[in-house]
């Protein structure tokens, strides 16, 4: 299976139509044609089903078109980390971040270094600390932003001056609006509708309120704060999780509420132990870890 067809399989996944691929690929679509069916027959199964004006993928194709997005966006990965090493003042870095108020001072971090060194570009992967774990131990990513426990045997770490507190966030005409903190009798006893992020359901609020985390009304779970938002905004339920993350400001139809006892996440700066970093993801980590101090 050569590194070169599954580009074009990719591409012929995306445009579901040969002649689109062919054209995007810059080679002839008969050629395209022959080389996706070398590409069957070197794998017993069919990737395709074809009519007359599309292409779709079967179910063995879905498998493949996961794994080869991978294997593709890691050689394009690679390349760019050791372009990096012989480009000391630019070069790409590539970061995972949980969701959290915090990013705000990697933000600041980056800026600062890109007014300083010209030619580096930061990419930003957002998602729950297990996605950009696995990203991380796969090699896609320099270094990760996480705001729970992780394993220490695998990565190295900072921990960073920051916490995150958590919070209810509510509609103003929730009569839990005029509490100023909530504790999880008040969401047991009144049975209230919530909403929250898988990971802190399995992590942060089993330590809040222990083996009564089964009597919360979990009504909604997800990994995205905002569309999280959007669902308590429209009355689905009140969204446990970050406060600074989602507007609640006068104009906002929505509130937040502290929980009590207060329940908090340190943030961390991890990678894989052993790896070696690009002189760009040196630099962002030379200023992390003068923040650390």
């Amino acid at each position: 299976m050569e590194f070169r067809v599954l580009k074009y399989f990719l591409a012929i996944a995306k445009e579901e139509n040969m002649s689109r691929a062919a054209e995007i690929l810059h080679i002839t679509q008969p050629t395209l044609s022959k080389q996706i069916k070398d590409l069957e027959e070197e794998l017993g199964k069919k990737l395709f089903k074809r009519s007359n004006y599309s292409m779709h993928l079967t179910a063995e194709g879905q498998i493949l078109y996961k794994r080869a997005r991978d294997i593709v966006s890691l050689a394009d990965e690679t390349v760019d980390e050791l372009k990096s090493m012989t480009e000391p003042t630019g070069g790409n870095v590539n970061i995972g971040a949980a969701e959290s108020d915090s990013i705000k001072y990697l933000a600041r971090i980056i800026k600062q270094l890109q007014e300083e060194s010209a030619g580096i570009t930061v990419n930003i992967y957002s998602g729950d600390s297990e996605m950009v774990e696995y990203k991380l131990d796969r090699g896609q990513l320099d270094f990760a932003v996480v705001v729970r426990e992780f394993d220490v045997n695998k990565y190295s770490f900072l921990k960073l001056p920051y916490t995150d507190k958590f919070g209810l966030i509510t509609r103003r005409d929730n009569p839990l609006a005029k509490k100023k903190q909530i504790t999880a009798d008040d969401l047991i006893e009144t049975n209230e509708p919530l909403i929250a992020s898988r990971q802190s359901l399995h992590y942060d609020f089993q330590k809040w309120c222990g083996e009564r985390v089964e009597k919360l009304n979990i009504v909604a779970t997800g990994d995205i704060p905002f569309n999280l938002s959007l669902l308590a905004k429209e009355g689905v339920g009140s969204l446990l999780c970050f406060g600074k993350i989602i507007n609640t400001g006068t104009e906002s139809p929505l509130v937040y509420i502290p929980l009590f006892p207060l329940l908090e996440s340190p943030m961390f700066i991890i990678w894989k132990k052993g790896m070696e970093l690009t002189p760009p993801a040196k630099k962002l980590m030379d200023r992390f870890r003068f923040l650390a101090l």
